[in-house]
């Protein structure tokens, strides 16, 4: 398996930014780490080697995202400088490191993409694909967080709200024709309801009701209440889904 690392600075963070990437073709998905989580963490969790033989075949490439929770959703300080810089964090992957990811991964710039995270990376996957399906036309959420209400500690604005995805979602107008392009795509999330799933169980069920309001298309998966929030069952998960979607 082809593992290349980068540090590249970022003109909307103001900083050097780290990330991976695995694979030689195939389809670019870019990975979201747990909350506060760096972009190695996948690795050193092992995920990459369950679907080597998707990397090894061509069908999948990867780029970890490196993220700065701890700055913004795991932060108590000011609310509207959290979702600020939240959004910066956004512009830098849909105007940095999604381009010099396809740029690396020797596909075209309108290339379409994918998302895929676990816990509060599946949130940051939702979020990239519903917001931006000019882009991405695959996502994989697991065990996600997607109504994030409690996080803005009773503030709210349009950096809120614009990272906040059964709040826009809901807000969505019927006709809107990004609701064409997620029914293009192809929709999944997964969820446990087992220990600590209750938060990341209820939300998808929210989410999930909006979809099916706004006609959105969507494989959304409970699985059994032996099914945990934790890495051995997103193994598993992964190692489900995944070559149905590549």
């Amino acid at each position: 398996m082809q593992i290349r690392y980068f540090r590249e600075y970022s003109h909307y963070l103001d900083r050097f930014m780290e990330f991976k990437m695995y694979g030689h073709a195939g389809k670019l998905c870019f990975v979201f780490p747990c909350q506060d989580g760096r972009f190695f963490e996948w690795e050193d969790r092992g995920m990459f080697e369950l679907v080597k033989d998707l990397i090894e075949e061509g069908r999948i490439q990867f780029c970890t995202v490196d993220s700065i929770d701890k700055e913004t959703w795991s932060s108590f300080g000011d609310t509207h400088h959290r979702m600020w810089l939240q959004e910066c964090w956004v512009q830098y992957i849909m105007e940095e490191l999604v381009p010099s990811a396809l740029w690396k991964a020797g596909l075209p710039q309108d290339e379409k993409c994918m998302t895929l995270g676990a816990s509060m990376g599946g949130t940051h996957a939702a979020n990239l694909f519903f917001r931006f399906p000019d882009r991405f036309d695959k996502v994989l959420g697991i065990s996600g967080v997607y109504d994030m209400n409690e996080y803005f500690h009773g503030v709210y604005d349009d950096n809120c709200y614009n990272n906040d995805p059964c709040a826009y979602l809901a807000g969505m107008d019927p006709s809107h024709p990004y609701i064409q392009k997620y029914n293009e795509s192809q929709i999944i999330f997964t969820v446990g309801q087992g220990a600590w799933e209750d938060v990341c169980k209820n939300s998808l069920q929210k989410l999930s009701k909006i979809l099916y309001e706004k006609g959105i298309h969507a494989w959304i998966d409970f699985w059994g209440y032996d099914v945990n929030h934790d890495w051995p069952w997103w193994e598993v998960m992964l190692r489900y889904f995944l070559p149905k979607m590549v």
